[in-house]
């Protein structure tokens, strides 16, 4: 217990029954998990497989393995599960993929695969440009986040566009089905329906996990609670951890009423608070608490620190954002040139994406290096993964994914239909999709036309294949160029330069291929190929995800988790935080503990911002502040539209300006 405090300890120490611990921002939970892991090892004696510790990011999972690790001093750690709640589902189901209704070597469908096959459904109904395929996608994830399938979603359809809706999931879960494939939410919502019909499975998996310990809990879904509890069984053995006050996931399905239901169905449930933050001044927490006290609690908690009382916040107020920009840049330079603060440990956060343009211009003219959090990454983006999918197919002719991604595109007018006809056909003979294509055995199941388009996809891979076992640059250079994907990529982009780029993009991958096979290294196979370049997605993402000894520009959705010294919460404008959506739908305590999220990241100085002028839709728009600013304690801000600017404070910044400069200069 050495490093703990009196709450962290005793959370640690609790294993009589169900136990929720409150941990409010700061106050050291992954440090409770951790210690509680080897606790459970090293003096309870549960050997490391049977614990299992779910969190929600990859990031997270690693962080707390790596920790979990350092506290176990080298004792063995073997068999230990430390995972992501869909890393944990997607482990059940392989297992259990009979039971499921699955076969070996099911397909995980990603949120493009699930909108083009959301889109294929489409194209059969009567106004096929009437829905929009992400928002369908969008509707289905929350009916199965909710546990709701497709028959109850049609009982409870309220109209006609419900009623098509819940249609659409009912043919989107029919091809899935037909496909051997499962989407993203499947990987919670199948082994839930799994566990429900068959209790030996469940008493199994009950056996094998007999403590569980869940991070992020006020950020759980309908099904994610559920297979808790199922897996938790009548012995309640968990620690949840959790903060109601950082719930602010809603739009994805999260319900922080979770915590909340957590006493009704486990009546002996220990609740402790964590309330002692290590992370943030007085002054900082001070306004955070004043703040969430605005919104209703089940469980309610101060925070509090003994890091001292911390510089006063401040607040900007600027004519327009590019004002604001100019000015924060300028409180960052100062940070920088004065007071010596590394770019790396400043921060400045906003409630939309589209707030961050005029702040990268403004670093750029600057030469301040700065990471923007939440772009998309080289392998994610649609004509990159297409072209991977193409590769995969090429390498791995079993790899039903990639047939299922690729088999239309471009397209070849090959339907829903045709492909679940062709998945029963291949699934009565034990073969791959690419394969079942050009049997003859297929003439009883598929018409003459249909079964020539997959003739033809078939000839076309298998031609490809021959020539990229040897030459894999040449050969998916001349594929792309033999589907026309350019012109493909035209038809479906907004204008030419976007297709230009993304054709841009196309042509890095297969020069990144070609080089892969250059210098003194033997030359690798085409599978090697794939592997390496998967590998480097991997790296990237995780490089990404480090950001550097830069400026972090990121959502106040993206920073939760995280924490800065120094943090410019920017926008702070009725209609940016709280958003406009909110307050036309009415949840503004969500957009509160948005705010509450970004207040809390930071550590040292915390610098509010907003623009009194903004530009909307080409027009310049007078803006109110935000209300979440006139909910502070005023005393507790040093407002700069209440004094006339410092002449000393003046000087300094415009000395951090001149240093800037020199070192521009010095550097060339």
């Amino acid at each position: 217990m050495k490093g703990l405090n009196p709450s962290q300890a005793e959370a640690v120490r609790y294993t009589a029954g169900p136990l929720l611990v409150l941990a409010g921002a700061g106050s050291g939970k992954t440090r409770v998990i951790t210690r509680k892991i080897a606790h459970l090892i090293g003096v309870c004696g549960i050997a490391p497989r049977h614990i299992c510790a779910v969190t929600f990011t990859n990031k997270a999972a690693r962080e707390m393995r790596e920790r979990v690790t350092k506290e176990l001093r080298g004792r063995d750690s073997r068999g230990l599960t430390v995972c992501t709640f869909h890393t944990l589902g997607l482990d059940i189901l392989r297992r259990e993929h009979a039971a499921a209704g699955l076969r070996p070597g099911f397909s995980l469908l990603d949120a493009q695969d699930s909108e083009a096959l959301i889109k294929e459904h489409l194209r059969g109904t009567a106004n096929p440009d009437a829905l929009n395929p992400a928002a369908v996608a969008q509707r289905i994830s929350r009916w199965k986040n909710d546990l709701i399938d497709p028959a109850a979603a049609l009982s409870h359809a309220e109209d006609d566009y419900e009623a098509q809706l819940a249609g659409l999931y009912a043919d989107y879960e029919r091809s899935l089905h037909a496909y051997n494939a499962v989407d993203f939410d499947a990987l919670i919502l199948a082994p839930v329906r799994l566990f429900a019909a068959h209790p030996d499975r469940l008493e199994h998996w009950q056996g094998r996990i007999r403590y569980l310990l869940v991070d992020e809990y006020q950020d759980t879904n309908g099904a994610q609670y559920e297979l808790v509890r199922q897996l938790a069984g009548p012995r309640g053995a968990f620690t949840v951890v959790g903060d109601d006050d950082q719930s602010i996931y809603a739009w994805r399905g999260a319900r922080p009423e979770n915590l909340a239901r957590l006493k009704v169905d486990y009546p002996l449930l220990e609740v402790i608070m964590l309330e002692q933050n290590y992370r943030s001044s007085a002054r900082i927490l001070g306004l955070a608490n004043h703040l969430i006290a605005n919104n209703p609690h089940v469980f309610a908690k101060r925070l509090w620190s003994d890091h001292g009382p911390g510089d006063r916040p401040r607040v900007l107020s600027c004519r327009n954002e590019d004002h604001e920009a100019e000015r924060v840049v300028s409180e960052i330079l100062n940070l920088r040139f004065t007071h010596g603060a590394p770019w790396g440990e400043i921060a400045i956060l906003y409630r939309g994406n589209h707030q961050a343009r005029p702040f990268e211009k403004t670093l750029r003219e600057h030469s301040v290096p700065y990471f923007l959090s939440g772009g998309t990454s080289f392998f994610a983006r649609t004509e990159v993964k297409d072209l991977m999918a193409y590769l995969r197919l090429l390498a791995n002719p079993d790899d039903d994914a990639a047939f299922l991604r690729v088999v239309n595109t471009p397209r070849r007018e090959i339907g829903p239909t045709t492909l679940e006809a062709l998945a029963g056909y291949a699934r009565g003979r034990g073969i791959g999709l690419l394969a079942a294509s050009g049997e003859l055995g297929l003439a009883e199941h598929l018409g003459e036309r249909q079964r020539e388009r997959l003739h033809a996809f078939t000839n076309l891979i298998q031609t490809f294949a021959q020539r990229a076992a040897s030459a894999p640059t040449t050969a998916l250079r001349a594929l792309t160029d033999a589907i026309d994907y350019g012109i493909w990529l035209r038809e479906n982009a907004s204008s030419q330069a976007v297709a230009d780029r993304r054709m841009s993009n196309v042509n890095e991958l297969i020069d990144w291929l070609g080089a892969l096979n250059k210098g003194d290294q033997p030359e690798r196979t085409l599978n090697e190929m794939v592997s390496h370049l998967t590998l480097i997605d991997v790296m990237d993402r995780q490089e990404e995800a480090a950001g550097g000894d830069r400026v972090h520009l990121m959502t106040l959705h993206a920073s939760k988790g995280l924490e800065f010294p120094h943090v410019f919460l920017v926008g702070m404008e009725e209609e940016l935080l709280p958003h406009r959506t909110s307050i036309e739908e009415d949840t503004i305590e969500e957009e509160r503990r948005l705010a509450y999220v970004g207040i809390t990241r930071a550590r040292q100085t915390l610098t509010f911002s907003l623009a009194r002028r903004r530009k909307l839709y080409g027009e310049l728009i007078r803006t109110e502040p935000s209300r979440f600013l006139a909910e502070l304690p005023q005393d507790a801000l040093e407002r700069d539209d209440q004094h006339a600017p410092d002449p000393a404070a003046s000087r300094s910044r415009g000395l951090a300006h001149l240093a800037n400069l020199r070192g521009i200069l010095g550097q060339d």
